[in-house]
């Protein structure tokens, strides 16, 4: 099974990437998760990633292609994978789409998660981490015992940076602007399916599920 996700910062994607990959045996390739093991790894796309990271350039979409090039050939994703914040432009997509024609696979199914940008801003509003743990709440879906208090080692829940409303709003404008032609170039390749990621997770699992069938 061959998948694809996409969804914006707050969706739930996380969550169904998770329960994909235990079902189906799958690995799930981030480009981030990647990019850093190939750099690790000193494989040669990572040296010549590296090389642009330490210049402060982007990594060429040449380099990154190549990098999941590597990646999708390892053992692990004979049975399927799960692509994860790639592609992200419409070169890209057509780039991806040529690579995996010539490895001879093919994509069973993208997956977009939709959900409206003001219960997202809310969602993502409402998330409080324990500054000593890490461990994650919600003031609304999953509030903690006391406010303000890790329910697991006590220590002081706070707001991320990047967890306000004009930085949010700011990150689903660029997430919009990027996936619009995406949506319209694997709906044109049949493989597109919209899922209403405002249910209930076990209503979009099963909903995701049945659309995979």
């Amino acid at each position: 099974m061959n998948l694809m996700l996409f969804g914006a910062p707050g969706a739930g994607k996380g969550t169904q990437a998770k329960f994909l990959i235990e079902k189906y045996n799958i690995p799930q390739i981030s480009t981030g998760d990647i990019l850093r093991a190939a750099i690790v790894e000193k494989t040669d796309m990572g040296m010549e990633a590296k090389k642009f990271m330490d210049e402060g350039k982007l990594v060429p979409d040449s380099t990154i292609i190549g990098i999941i090039k590597d990646r999708l050939a390892e053992s692990d994703c004979k049975e399927g994978f799960i692509l994860d914040g790639f592609p992200r432009t419409l070169a890209q997509a057509v780039a991806l789409s040529e690579l995996m024609s010539n490895m001879g696979i093919s994509l069973d199914k993208v997956i977009s998660l939709n959900v409206p940008d003001e219960l997202i801003v809310g969602r993502i509003t409402g998330r409080r981490v324990c500054s000593k743990c890490g461990a994650s709440f919600h003031v609304e879906f999953n509030p903690s015992k006391k406010e303000d208090e890790c329910d697991y080692c006590g220590g002081e829940l706070i707001i991320r940076k990047d967890d306000n409303a004009e930085t949010v709003i700011s990150r689903l404008n660029a997430y919009h602007d990027q996936t619009a032609p995406l949506i319209d170039f694997y709906t044109k390749m049949g493989v597109f399916v919209e899922l209403d990621g405002t249910k209930d997770v076990s209503e979009v699992t099963a909903d995701m599920l049945n659309a995979l069938s």
